[in-house]
């Protein structure tokens, strides 16, 4: 038994298309981290503006978590030599990138109409809240089950009858 940590090549991917989507969604994660890393201070500000039912502290730590989950989803998506824990752990990090922008998205829809962005990309460019952006992060869900459903990093037990 080590105590080191064993790095481990990802596993063969089920098809060609879950490879395709996993990159892609890889390629919108890294959209929106580098945006809202770009403008930091005003998708910092974003969090307190939509009235969550949190406090301001645990409001603008939200910023933060999300950039980073966006960071740490991508050596998943992208199928990096990695430890098995730290596997799973960037794919659980993808799922919740996606639930955490359709909830928001859905809570700015009823909560909060006067919100003029949805802040997917920061503060870089405005882009207008609505059943868009729901649909919007409900394809990002889409790709992260299908990625995690192809790229899963468990052992696949295959029965025959």
């Amino acid at each position: 038994m080590s105590i080191f940590v064993k790095v481990t090549p990802a596993g063969i991917p089920r098809t060609e298309q879950t490879k395709q989507i996993s990159i892609i969604y890889a390629g919108v994660l890294v959209v929106f981290a580098v945006s809202q890393l770009f403008t930091f201070d005003e998708f910092l500000e974003y969090f307190p503006s939509l009235g969550l039912p949190f406090g301001d502290g645990f409001t603008y730590s939200l910023a933060a978590v999300i950039i980073a989950a966006e960071v740490f989803a991508l050596p998943f998506l992208l199928r990096m030599s990695l430890s098995p824990a730290f596997r799973w752990l960037s794919m659980i990090l993808g799922w919740f990138v996606a639930l955490f922008w359709f909830l928001l998205s859905l809570w700015v829809i009823f909560s909060s109409p006067t919100i003029q962005n949805i802040a997917f990309v920061g503060g870089l460019t405005e882009l207008m809240p609505g059943w868009w952006a729901v649909f919007a992060s409900l394809s990002l869900g889409i790709m992260a089950a299908w990625s995690a459903w192809g790229l899963w990093p468990g052992s696949i037990v295959a029965t025959k009858k």
